[in-house]
């Protein structure tokens, strides 16, 4: 971590009460002198650090600034076990994914012979990369994914595990669990879970995922995973028109009125999201099952590997690679691990 980085990470830990310039001196490592060219900088980059008059410094409020130093801040603060993670940060970007794959695709091998990750794969594995706006935004089955400058997060997380990919749908049903967590606990609010990878707040999309595989071409096996996360914090009139504004929403209804700032919201869910592939999979499964609400309704299912047409049939269950268990009007059942689905009425969520 940078100065800038563990003086911010000090006073968010503080937030609300004065730290002398001392105690963040010893802290982290450095002189007073530096701990005042570090606030300078962070300042400069929109913090909100305000000093005392006895060489003090305080965090008054949250604010919605936005940097590589405040994400990392937040991010390496809460979550340490990723403390050597590579962040990168863009006020404005075609797409994170797009970005993830591009550093992959410049990589040679990211596991050596024996299984351990490689210089590449060291600086590559649990990377982050984050922006404000993405102008190329992409969703599942080539849509575009609506990413308004400022009113929303975007962000794309690098996985490299050991044995390489192997159930693709459970990283996106983890990833969508996790997300879920963090609105819940920063924002204090209800979320459910569209199978696979839509996350709504009262009947509209606030959150998509698309998890893309990166295949290693002389293994054959899909050797890591971009994880992209597009969030609507806010919710913007001028971008959501046409079919998009009768299915997007955001976490806000209007204007920001939350503590909670862009910076921190990435940071959480990129951290919860790294942490839940370590946790038991029967576990996260069962809590994607209780936050998904089209188990027991009726759907309109689009095969996306077979030349079947759409048809209908309730959702009844998933199962323990997230794939969704469909009943046919016959009785019969399917088990989808992949797919497009609406609900009965023909309504796209």
């Amino acid at each position: 971590m940078t100065t800038k980085e563990k003086v911010l990470l000090e006073l968010s830990k503080n937030k609300g009460t004065v730290v002398s310039g001392e105690s963040l001196a010893a802290a982290c490592g450095v002189s007073r002198a530096a701990i005042w060219k570090a606030v300078d900088s962070l300042r400069k980059t929109g913090c909100n650090i305000e000093g005392t008059t006895n060489g003090g410094y305080i965090v008054k409020e949250t604010s919605d600034a936005f940097s590589k130093e405040i994400v990392a801040g937040f991010f390496y603060g809460r979550f340490p076990e990723f403390k050597s993670s590579l962040i990168e940060c863009f006020g404005e970007i075609d797409s994170t994914n797009t970005h993830a794959k591009k550093l992959l695709s410049e990589c040679s091998a990211l596991r050596n012979q024996n299984g351990k990750l490689t210089d590449d794969g060291k600086r590559l594995s649990n990377a982050l990369i984050v922006a404000e706006g993405q102008t190329a935004g992409r969703g599942r089955l080539g849509r575009t994914f609506v990413s308004p400058f400022r009113t929303g997060i975007y962000l794309s997380l690098i996985y490299i595990p050991k044995g390489g990919i192997t159930e693709p749908a459970r990283l996106t049903a983890f990833s969508a669990v996790a997300v879920c967590r963090v609105i819940k606990r920063l924002y204090k609010i209800d979320s459910a879970i569209k199978w696979i990878n839509d996350i709504f707040v009262e009947g509209k999309k606030v959150c998509g995922i698309l998890t893309e595989g990166f295949a290693n071409f002389e293994t054959g096996k899909i050797e890591s995973a971009v994880i992209g996360i597009g969030i609507n914090i806010e919710y913007n009139r001028e971008s959501f028109k046409g079919e998009v504004s009768k299915v997007a929403g955001s976490l806000l209804k209007e204007k920001r009125d939350s503590e909670q700032g862009r910076a921190e919201l990435a940071a959480e869910i990129a951290g919860e999201v790294l942490r839940i592939f370590e946790e038991p999979a029967g576990d996260v499964i069962k809590e994607y099952k209780s936050l998904s609400f089209i188990i027991g309704r009726r759907i309109q299912v689009r095969p996306l590997t077979t030349e079947e047409e759409t048809y209908s049939a309730t959702a009844v269950d998933i199962d323990e690679n997230a794939s969704l268990v469909v009943e046919l009007p016959d009785g019969t059942r399917r088990t989808l691990s992949s797919g497009e689905v609406t609900l009965g009425s023909g309504t796209l969520v």
